[in-house]
């Protein structure tokens, strides 16, 4: 495979630094806290539910996931206080033992809200710890939603230690759910699908009815569903959206309902109608058995509760609140404001796009006087920020409708501030553009985006752009030949240039892209690859997507120029990010990848901001050859250690070796190259990537820029078995970007090592200023004096599932 891209899986070469998904969203959640929308502290000696003090200004709180706002009535309040006079702060004993006095009353009164049998858990986090480990058995399997709650999917993720198969569906894709049931009904006792019943971003509901015709179809079908934000506010007895839905609870069916949020107290229930398997759950249930139980105080507040739920009362306060979610819908829909999703619950979500543009939009929002979440990564992809908005009985409609005027007045000021549009939104989130603004002018700069690199000058583009690996105007030019008119679609490519301009023809911002076919585990780690390859031996094509990249999977380097200085940059960089959305729109790309950053990229919170994930790649290689005349003076130049491997590892071995460099191959030697490249890739799925077209080595050998390291034993000089696939930029830059080799041979001859010093031997001696080693195996080159750099890439994607997917089967 190409070295810019290799992973030599021995003695440590080459380990691919896989993104640490918490560094990630580490980066995502301090970048809102900077922006002062996240890890805020309310403010005042009391709280009443309808306004929050925030930054000494009291706002009317518009984020609450109390929509019933019971946890300030005064008989939660008062029964909460005798419990503590009672009881004190807590009961410090585990509830396996012996629980406190008021939690027989209170599971008394939840039982009969639900009319089946329930158990109290400290939280639902912990319920669902507790719970899925003691239900699913280790011949059954389980299929998550993704966008199923964070809790639900950990809970689920610890039973991959006792071989359960744990797989995941696109949100509520029923299709998606009834191939992956059919394709487990031979091989597992029952099939377990866990999801949300009510969405927490969006506030979009689960499918009931047709999951329930499902399990009617097929029997091995079991749900466990989350329905704590469907809790109190919907639903007999206030019990909650699914049972709104299916009426009774079937013995296939665990649910989870809370007693916090809209309940008003703390805790959560789960509700089983299967007598043995509630028997086995309460019996022991991890977290559940060894977890302190709830506070007096809490048990007490959920008794006062669970007593107004049995009453007319909750169909009052459900009223109420419908009352409020059905004006604040009417007066959306006289607005243009993109409302992710229509629906009767009591969350909004207003789609911002980019995460800049939602910073702007909340602190807009705080600066009027009204409190609303940002939805943003990983709860939603970054590219699908938005303003999360709940409606509760707290609100008034006078202040509902000064909101509903806020947000029409200050979301396109937001826009505007954020330099995007709202057709960028609605393109975004996939919704039918209603807006009737005209397209983005760019009178102050010419824009150029050709198709083929014939189009583009060719100094101009070496100046800018041509400075690196194959990136120069006759690298681009064979890449075009060999990635078009080849049979299989993952080895043709499209490829544009775009070069922004002012008036007077300065250059600001010049870059190429390439839309290609990409396996979606190319980053992922080892593990994660060998399980997806299996699936591919039946499908070629699963788990590939269109990608837009900066850059190609064949190139390395530095893809974009962009003058710092140029008073005009901004505007240049919003024109390349709009011109990729547009091309990703147009050719149903599903991610768009910006490639070969360095840790402190000037451009960092500007890809931030419109929606990108910084995720770190490979680290890349080079050599200065400036001032090295021969090969003696740079070995001179390398530490004594590093010269000690060299003597042993090199030069002692070197007289075994024919090496050779060649300009062009036979038939003969271009069947052994291919098949030494062959056995790398298919040896490193470390880097997971299609293969190259079989015309590539053909057009390599044709080509009076490419050049070949070849090493044969003396005693069999006719066959190969290592070789070094090399490109001249420009007479500046040494390219090595194809590595093959017999790992038969690989640690007899020390092959990769052995390849790299006659790589460096070859640059100095046709004078070459530097060599672009490429990425991974930083480890091998820094011992041949490589200056190794941290490299970042930034990901934007259409959704989350293809990332969770990996990260669910990483951890397999």
């Amino acid at each position: 495979m190409p070295l810019n891209f290799m992973s030599i899986n021995i003695n440590d070469m080459a380990k691919i630094k896989h993104n640490n998904f918490l560094n990630t969203v580490n980066e995502v959640f301090t970048d809102a806290q900077q922006q002062g929308v996240l890890h805020l502290y309310a403010e005042g000696d009391q709280f009443s539910g309808r306004t929050i003090g925030i930054n000494n200004k009291q706002l009317y709180h518009f984020g609450t996931t109390g929509y019933l706002g019971l946890e300030q009535d005064p008989r939660l309040k008062e029964a909460a206080i005798e419990a503590i006079r009672k009881y004190g702060t807590q009961f410090p004993l585990s509830k396996s033992y012996i629980s406190n006095p008021l939690y027989r009353q209170l599971e008394e009164l939840i039982a009969e809200m639900y009319q089946n049998p329930i158990i109290i858990t400290k939280n639902s986090t912990l319920g669902h710890l507790g719970v899925i480990p003691s239900a699913v058995d280790d011949q059954d399997a389980i299929i998550l939603d993704h966008q199923v709650h964070w809790s639900v999917q950990s809970a689920a993720k610890v039973l991959k230690s006792r071989s359960v198969p744990i797989d995941m569906i696109r949100h509520n894709d029923l299709n998606m759910l009834e191939d992956k049931i059919k394709a487990l009904t031979s091989k597992r006792q029952r099939i377990w699908y866990m999801a949300d019943g009510i969405y927490s971003m969006y506030g979009d509901f689960a499918p009931i009815q047709d999951l329930k015709a499902l399990c009617l179809k097929y029997p091995q079908l079991h749900l466990y569903m989350d329905d704590v934000h469907g809790m109190s506010w919907i639903g007999e007895h206030g019990t909650g959206y699914v049972l709104s839905e299916l009426k009774e609870l079937s013995e296939n069916m665990l649910l989870f309902g809370t007693l916090s949020k809209t309940f008003g107290a703390s805790g959560a229930v789960l509700v089983c109608s299967n007598a043995k398997l509630h028997h086995k759950i309460k019996t022991f249930g991890g977290p559940l058995t060894f977890s302190a139980q709830l506070e007096p105080a809490s048990v007490a507040a959920a008794t006062a509760s669970a007593k107004i739920h049995l009453t007319p009362e909750i169909y009052k306060l459900q009223n109420d609140l419908r009352e409020r979610i059905q004006y604040f819908n009417a007066l959306l829909k006289q607005t243009e404001l993109p409302l992710v999703d229509t629906n009767d619950s009591p969350v909004f979500y207003i789609g911002t796009g980019m995460p800049k543009t939602g910073y702007n939009f909340v602190n807009r929002m705080m600066s009027e006087g009204f409190y609303v979440n940002l939805g943003l990564f990983p709860a939603v992809p970054v590219k699908n920020t938005g303003v999360r908005i709940t409606i509760s009985r707290h609100n008034q409609k006078q202040e509902i409708k000064e909101l509903v005027e806020a947000m029409t007045h200050h979301f396109p000021k937001a826009l505007e501030d954020s330099n995007t549009t709202i057709r960028r939104v609605f393109q975004a989130f996939k919704m039918k553009d209603i807006s009737t603004e005209e397209g983005t002018s760019h009178h102050d700069l010419r824009v150029q985006l050709e198709d083929s690199i014939l189009n583009i000058d060719k100094s101009l583009w070496n100046s800018l752009v041509g400075k690196h690996g194959v990136c120069d105007w006759e690298g681009l030019k064979f890449l075009e030949e060999t990635f078009s008119n080849n049979e299989l679609r993952e080895h043709n490519w499209k490829f544009w240039y775009l070069i922004i301009c002012d008036q007077k023809q300065t250059p600001i911002l010049s870059t190429f892209l390439t839309l290609g076919l990409w396996k979606d585990d190319m980053l992922a780690n080892v593990k994660a690859s060998q399980v997806i390859e299996k699936e591919r031996q039946l499908n070629t094509y699963y788990l590939t997507s269109k990608v837009l990249s900066l850059g190609s999977l064949f190139t390395e380097g530095d893809h974009l120029y962009v003058d710092q200085t140029h008073p005009l940059k901004q505007q240049a960089l919003n024109i390349m990010m709009q011109t990729m959305e547009a091309l990703e729109k147009r050719f149903k790309a599903k991610m768009i990848v910006l490639r070969d950053f360095l840790d402190h990229e000037p451009a960092h919170s500007f890809f931030q901001g419109q929606g990108f994930i910084r995720v770190q790649m490979p680290d890349s290689s080079k050599i200065k050859l400036d001032g090295y005349h021969d090969i003696d003076t740079y070995v001179s130049s390398l530490s004594s250690r590093n010269r000690r491997h060299l003597r042993k590892e090199v030069w002692a071995i070197e007289p075994l070796l024919k090496i050779d460099v060649l300009q062009w191959f036979s038939t003969g030697q271009l069947k052994q190259v291919q098949a030494l490249y062959d056995q790398v890739r298919q040896n490193n799925l470390g880097l997971n990537t299609f293969s190259f077209p079989d015309a590539l080595f053909e057009n390599i050998s044709k080509h009076p820029n490419w050049e070949f390291i070849t090493i044969c034993q003396k005693d069999c000089p006719e066959k190969m078995i290592g070789v070094m696939l090399c490109y001249n930029n420009e007479n500046h830059t040494y390219v090595p970007s194809f590595v093959g080799m017999d790992y038969e041979y690989l640690k007899e001859f020390h092959i990769y090592r052995q390849l790299l010093f006659q790589t460096i031997k070859r640059a100095i001696d046709l004078k070459f200023k530097e060599i672009d080693l490429g990425m991974t195996a930083a480890f091998e080159k820094r011992k041949l004096g490589a200056i190794v750099e941290k490299k970042f890439g930034y990901i934007q994607t259409s959704d989350n599932y293809t990332m969770e997917l990996m990260g669910l089967l990483e951890e397999s």
